[in-house]
C-alpha cells in the first residue's frame, strides 16, 4: 500500500528548521565581536531551543529505548560540559578576549529526560522513584550551593561533579531554569497540541517578557523598545506556530547527524572565530 505523505512538519523537519536557526544564532554568538553580524541572526535563533525541546519531548515519549536515547545525549553533555569546566578553570586556552562557548543544551536535555521519566512514574503512581527523579535533579543546584557555602573544601569536587556526572541546571545559560521549565511544560502538555503550544507561548511571554520588563523598567536609561531590540529572548514564543504545524510523524533523516552536528558546529565556529580574531581586531 502506498504511503500517503501527511501535511505539516515531522520531527525531523522541525529539527532541520531548528538547526538552521541555531546556526544563525551561533554565527552571531561567536562573531558578534566583529560588529558585522546582524542582530536578527540571534533574533531568529530564539526559536531554535524551544523547537529542540519540543522534539526532545516527542522523541522521549515515543522512543523504544529510553536508556539508549538518554546515553547518547548524556555522553555529549559529558564532553561539552567537561570542556567548558576546563576552560572556566583555566586548564584549556581560550580566545584572546577571554570568550569561551557556553553552549549546553545537552546538559538541559540530560536533566530533562530524568525529570520526564519521573513525571511518567508519577503518572503510574510510582511515587518513590517518581518524586526522586523529578525533585532531585531540580533541587541538586540548591543543595550543591549550600554544601559549597557550608564546606568550602567541597567547592572543587562538587563543581567537577556538577559539570560532569551530576549536571547542574545552572551550570550554563542553555541549562537555566527557564529552559528546564519550558521542557517540563512541553512534556506535561504534549497530549494536547493546542494547549501545549498555548501554555508554552504564555509561559515564554511571562518569563522572558513581562518579568524582565518589570525588572529592567527600574534601570536608568531603559526604554520599552529595548524589549524588541536587546531583551528579545521572548521571541522564542513564536516557535508555538511551528509546533502547531507538527504532523505527529517522526520523518526520515540521518539519526546520528543531529547528535554529532551540535558539538561539531559549536567548536568549529569557536575555532574559526579564534583564528579570525587577530585579523578582524588587529589584536
Amino acid at each position: 500500500m502506498e504511503h500517503v505523505k501527511t501535511r505539516g512538519l515531522s520531527t525531523t523537519g522541525l529539527k532541520w528548521v531548528a538547526l538552521v536557526l541555531m546556526v544563525l544564532d551561533h554565527i552571531h554568538y561567536f562573531f558578534a565581536y566583529t560588529g558585522r553580524i546582524p542582530e536578527w541572526f540571534s533574533m531568529l535563533g530564539r526559536l531554535a531551543a524551544p523547537l529542540f525541546l519540543f522534539c526532545l519531548a516527542e522523541g522521549f515519549s515515543h522512543t523504544r529505548n529510553r536508556k539508549k536515547y538518554f546515553m547518547k545525549v548524556y555522553v555529549i553533555h559529558l564532553l561539552m560540559s567537561g570542556l567548558l569546566f576546563l576552560m572556566i578553570a583555566g586548564v584549556l586556552p581560550v580566545r584572546p578576549d577571554g570568550f569561551y562557548p557556553m553552549n549546553g543544551m545537552m546538559t538541559s536535555f540530560s536533566i530533562l529526560m530524568v525529570v520526564f521519566q519521573g513525571m511518567d512514574w508519577l503518572g503510574e503512581k510510582r511515587w518513590g522513584p517518581g518524586l526522586a527523579a523529578v525533585v532531585l535533579p531540580l533541587a541538586w543546584p540548591v543543595l550543591a550551593g549550600l554544601l559549597m557555602q557550608g564546606i568550602p573544601a567541597l567547592q572543587m569536587p562538587l563543581s567537577v561533579l556538577g559539570y560532569t556526572l551530576l549536571p547542574l541546571w545552572n551550570s550554563n545559560p542553555d541549562a537555566g531554569i527557564g529552559t528546564i521549565l519550558t521542557g517540563i511544560l512541553l512534556y506535561g502538555f504534549r497530549k494536547n497540541r493546542r494547549v501545549q503550544a498555548g501554555v508554552f507561548a504564555g509561559f515564554t511571554v511571562l518569563y522572558y517578557f513581562l518579568y524582565p520588563l518589570l525588572v529592567l523598567s527600574r534601570s536608568p536609561g531603559f526604554h520599552w523598545t529595548m524589549m524588541f531590540t536587546t531583551a528579545y529572548e521572548w521571541y522564542g514564543a513564536l516557535a508555538a506556530v511551528l509546533m502547531l504545524c507538527y504532523n505527529g510523524e517522526r520523518g526520515r533523516g540521518p539519526k546520528r547527524f543531529f547528535y554529532l552536528f551540535y558539538p561539531a558546529h559549536v567548536y568549529v565556529l569557536y575555532m574559526l572565530s579564534w583564528a579570525a580574531y587577530p585579523l578582524l581586531t588587529g589584536g
